[in-house]
């Protein structure tokens, strides 16, 4: 979440069009549904080009149940293997631009991975098993957040996006400062809470 609203302070062009998309289809006059996830394709390209650029756990770890050859190395079985899923999913020869904050390349993309591009929860049956239940409370409440309120930067300067080095998950350096004002249109709908 942290991360998502940092790219979008970042850029406004986004998360303007991203407010379109959920005035377009649910309107102000009730709050974002999880039904209504279905008709907000655009705030899920959000979703995954901020899990693209900044994955939750960038180095994930598995081991060989068998021994192999990979890149011309013997691994035994049993040796812990790290994925770096960091350098894949910023890989320059799979994603064009990868430091670009692009949204629409994830647009017409059909169900959330993009084969092994994409891979912020893991993979096979070593994969997240909170995944989807972390997934829909990240779409409703950054729909939530932008549906309701109008964001602004704390100062001239973009948003710092220096990534912290404590801990295994992918962390901010500093931590997001932003102003939030409820929207005008939402402001009924918000006083009834």
């Amino acid at each position: 979440m942290e991360w998502a609203m940092s790219l979008l302070l970042n850029n406004p062009s986004v998360l303007k069009k991203a407010h379109g998309e959920i005035e377009k289809y649910v309107g102000h006059d009730r709050r974002v549904e999880e039904s209504d996830m279905c008709n907000l394709p655009y705030l899920d390209c959000i979703i995954k080009e901020t899990m693209r650029m900044l994955p939750p756990g960038p180095l994930l770890p598995h081991e060989s149940s068998k021994g192999c050859m990979v890149g011309g190395y013997h691994v035994p079985k049993g040796t812990m293997l790290l994925v770096n899923v960091w350098a894949i999913h910023n890989d320059p020869n799979i994603w064009g631009d990868p430091k670009k904050f692009r949204p629409e390349r994830f647009e017409g993309l059909e169900g959330y991975r993009d084969g092994f591009k994409l891979m912020p929860f893991g993979f096979g049956r070593r994969g997240c098993p909170g995944e989807d239940m972390g997934m829909r409370l990240v779409r409703m409440a950054l729909a939530s957040l932008i549906q309701c309120f109008e964001w602004e930067r704390t100062g001239e300067s973009e948003v710092d996006m220096s990534e912290g080095t404590e801990g295994i998950n992918m962390s901010k350096a500093i931590s997001l400062v932003a102003i939030c004002h409820p929207r005008p249109t939402m402001l009924n709908l918000l006083s009834q809470l």
